[in-house]
């Protein structure tokens, strides 16, 4: 059976646009259909390091820094001129990846809406134009997803996908209230709150995000808090009604009310009319089910980035196109591997995670068999001299010295983490880390400061069971 391609992409998202490049760099025939491109992210980054701004020039005037004190609205920026300069970074970005950059590549760029037919054979249906190809990739990203909240369709409510049009009107919601748990809800309450506007944080679960590691989360909180964002735990919001021009939220036994709400809270694959069922690909409402080459339901059909689960991270999906492109276009042998592929979120101080947390540590190895290494930014110099003295440094070890996971909260963590992925990856011990003499002063002291714990943990591990060797020995001579 003769195809048009050897790949056909499906995506509107970085990592549909980064595996036809790498598909197209491998001489594969390569055509990517984009739907639509979602580029928010790098606008909630240029909002978050412009909140980053905010929180410093507060502190300074806190502290009397300033030569005189400045009111909070003398050196407000406008959110418009900020989500301008997000805009403007979004399209510089994009620009290394835009549709004519891999046009001329040669990767045959397509722009509109398909969907998949199986008869008479695999095809991919687009502008009425019929795309065959040896093998598919689905990288069309994901939607946000609304809870099932009594009152919430019925009140007008923002999703991460429109807040940039809400903020750049002339007269912005002064109040919201954020629902949420995922890294991008972190992100945008604390950036808001640095802002100036009041923030209410809703999340149901015990920790702001469920999959960071327990004692960073509560940091991380602590940090929410101190920007001013009111953060509720454990709280089911179990309606919302419109009241004379303000909404209002039943949030456990509180009653809220507010100017806006955004909902953040989860996302869903973004597969709308792609047919996939007449093809065989499966999927919850979660994602795309995937085995560990990425391939779908349907072997032709490969998946990858936030339209097969999990939080929208741009680095993951980046790692999940790079296996899913050389599996369709070589032999899928390669598998997907997350234990040493680091993630973050874009807070001030930033945090980080790679591997395991303590608490997945000990339940996979046993307590007695875990160590737990710590290390707070406090305790080096250029913390000090930069005033980014608020974070902490974990390590999850073995006794025997491999490195299990990390989690950063601090100053760098997102650049940090990348040294003890890299440790993962290789199988460096955590004896190897200690024995690192950084820069100084800068903050990748924090590694191997935490590192050295290892030793002397070991040490007085080694020195109790002396201890209690002579003990033994001493009852059982005694006689």
């Amino acid at each position: 059976m003769s195809v048009d391609y050897d790949i056909v992409i499906i995506g509107g998202t970085f990592a549909g646009r980064s595996a036809a490049l790498k598909a197209v760099q491998q001489r594969a025939k390569v055509a990517l259909v984009e739907p639509l491109f979602r580029n928010e992210l790098i606008q909630l980054q240029g909002i978050g390091e412009v909140g980053k701004v905010f929180g410093k020039l507060n502190n300074l005037n806190r502290l009397g820094f300033l030569s005189q004190p400045q009111k909070k609205e003398e050196f407000q920026i406008s959110l418009e001129k900020t989500v301008l300069w997000g805009c403007a970074v979004a399209a510089n970005i994009n620009e290394q990846l835009s549709p004519a950059f891999l046009t001329g590549q040669g990767v045959d760029v397509i722009v509109g809406n398909g969907n998949f037919e199986a008869v008479p054979d695999l095809s991919f249906i687009v502008n009425n134009r019929k795309l065959t190809a040896r093998n598919f990739l689905l990288a069309t990203g994901s939607i946000p997803a609304i809870p099932d909240i009594a009152g919430l369709r019925k009140t007008s409510f923002l999703t991460l996908l429109d807040i940039w049009q809400v903020l750049e009107s002339s007269t912005p919601p002064r109040n919201w209230v954020i629902l949420g748990g995922t890294p991008q809800s972190v992100e945008i309450a604390q950036s808001l709150a640095r802002l100036g506007y009041q923030v209410t944080f809703i999340i149901n679960h015990p920790y702001i995000i469920s999959s960071v590691d327990r004692e960073v989360a509560q940091l991380m909180q602590a940090q929410l808090e101190v920007d001013g964002v009111r953060v509720l735990t454990q709280t089911v919001v179990t309606q919302i009604r419109f009241i004379e021009g303000k909404k209002w939220l039943q949030a456990g036994d509180t009653a809220i009310e507010t100017d806006e709400i955004l909902v953040a809270v989860a996302e869903k694959p973004f597969i709308e009319s792609l047919n996939l069922a007449a093809v065989g690909v499966k999927y919850n409402s979660r994602g795309l089910l995937v085995d560990k080459k990425l391939q779908t339901t349907n072997r032709r059909i490969y998946a990858c980035g936030d339209v097969i689960g999990g939080y929208n991270l741009p680095n993951i999906a980046d790692y999940e196109a790079k296996i899913a492109v050389k599996n369709a276009l070589l032999f899928p042998r390669y598998k997907i591997n997350y234990r040493a592929i680091p993630w973050g979120i874009l807070t001030q101080p930033g945090l980080a995670q790679v591997g395991l947390t303590q608490r997945q540590a000990k339940n996979r190895y046993g307590k007695n068999d875990v160590l737990i290494l710590r290390q707070y930014f406090k305790a080096i110099a250029t913390a000090q001299f930069t005033d980014e003295t608020t974070g902490i440094c974990k390590i999850i070890v073995r006794r025997n010295g491999e490195i299990l996971g990390a989690s950063l909260l601090g100053a760098e963590a997102k650049e940090l983490i990348n040294v003890i992925a890299l440790a993962i990856a290789e199988k460096i011990k955590i004896n190897k880390l200690a024995n690192l003499s950084p820069v100084y002063s800068s903050f990748s002291e924090i590694i191997e400061q935490t590192a050295w714990e290892w030793s002397k943990q070991k040490f007085e591990n080694a020195r109790l069971q002396d201890f209690w060797d002579g003990v033994f020995y001493f009852l059982r001579n005694r006689s």
